[in-house]
């Protein structure tokens, strides 16, 4: 008996301390490969809550294989040979323990079905945000994104929900290959005043992640998954890596993949009166993005357009803008001027590459 007392007591603190510590990574049955018991299912819905391990399901969920049909269309699984979808008010939460104060980014495969103006809700309370996912950036017909929060608890409830009103209530958005990692915003420093300008924190990319991952629009500051920036427009920016894209400097940069419609900004600490220098790397990401390419920086009124020729197979260029700054608080800002589709694939929206973004302050000559 004490044997079976001492065991039990080794399996809770084993069970304790891998949740205290949550390692970057897919969360656990992140990508439902462990599915329902058929006892569980009516015809492709899931009808108990719990009979997806490590989630809790509400309403109208559906778990997918790869290849399944629906009607003339062919359901589009991200990752794995399973993914859910989620119908009208439909959810997935899963409940995980976090260090309370730390900031986390979620990422996560999304793929549109049958509804045109799908977007989905992601909280982990008492953040929330909106994400639409109307826009497909690449033509395999899903997309990575990524979310970001503040944990004000220790232990947090992730929910990924879908709103949506359609008349079929099977017409929901594929969700799969759900993921974390912890965020270190980094701070100015003597060698740069602008937060995270080398873009090196950010999501969780995964390993087989070949398109990168969105940032959606109208990610603030305070709770960005590119620390230190924002996304001030009508559609994602991409984050890519090294392993899978040509990047100017470091492990990662951003891709502006929707014109105007696709810009960071970070506003910055300056002395009116002073000169000021931002430096930068204009590039493409190897990605068959061919064509000519212009970036637009702006540093408060002061701007610059740089152009760039991309061959679509790497490669780039460094500019700089040096400016007076007329504020005490001076708004750094990049999007592309131009639309761009990649060239063996004219369904894939693509842009130029924007990396190793330095601001400094200069002495008069």
């Amino acid at each position: 008996m004490r044997s079976v007392v001492v065991l039990s007591v080794l399996v809770l603190l084993t069970t304790a301390y891998t949740a205290l510590c949550l390692r970057d990574g897919q969360l656990p049955n992140g990508d439902f490969e462990l599915g329902p018991k058929p006892s569980d299912m009516k015809g492709t819905q899931v009808v108990n809550k719990t009979a997806i391990p490590n989630w809790e399901l509400s309403g109208f969920v559906e778990y997918i294989k790869s290849g399944q049909k629906q009607g003339d269309m062919l359901l589009v699984v991200p990752a794995g040979k399973f993914a859910v979808r989620l119908g009208n008010e439909a959810s997935i939460k899963q409940r995980l323990r976090l260090v309370k104060g730390m900031y986390y980014s979620l990422t996560f495969s999304a793929a549109r079905t049958c509804a045109q103006d799908e977007r989905l809700n992601i909280s982990a309370s008492p953040d929330w945000g909106v994400i639409p996912i109307q826009t497909v950036y690449s033509s395999y017909g899903w997309d990575l994104y990524a979310w970001a929060f503040q944990a004000e608890s220790e232990l947090v409830d992730v929910v990924i929900h879908n709103p949506g009103e359609e008349e079929d209530p099977a017409c929901g958005p594929l969700i799969d290959a759900v993921a974390m990692r912890a965020l270190y915003p980094p701070r100015p420093t003597n060698k740069n005043i602008l937060k995270n300008g080398g873009f090196e924190e950010g999501p969780l990319v995964l390993p087989n992640a070949t398109t990168g991952v969105l940032i959606p629009p109208f990610i603030e500051d305070d709770h960005s998954p590119l620390p230190g920036w924002m996304v001030e427009s009508l559609k994602a920016v991409k984050y890519i890596d090294v392993e899978h894209f040509s990047v100017p400097q470091g492990r990662r940069a951003v891709e502006l993949v929707a014109g105007k419609e696709s810009a960071i900004a970070q506003v910055a600490r300056t002395v009116v009166g002073k000169t000021y220098v931002l430096s930068f790397a204009v590039g493409d990401a190897n990605n068959a993005c061919k064509g000519s390419m212009i970036v637009e920086a702006f540093a408060g009124r002061d701007t610059i357009k740089v152009p760039y020729e991309s061959r679509g197979t790497g490669g780039f260029k460094r500019a700089a803008l040096r400016f007076v700054a007329a504020s005490d608080r001076t708004r750094i800002m990049f999007y592309s001027t131009f639309y761009s589709m990649r060239s063996d694939d004219f369904s894939s929206l693509c842009g130029p590459v924007v990396d190793d973004v330095k601001l400094l302050s200069v002495r008069k000559p």
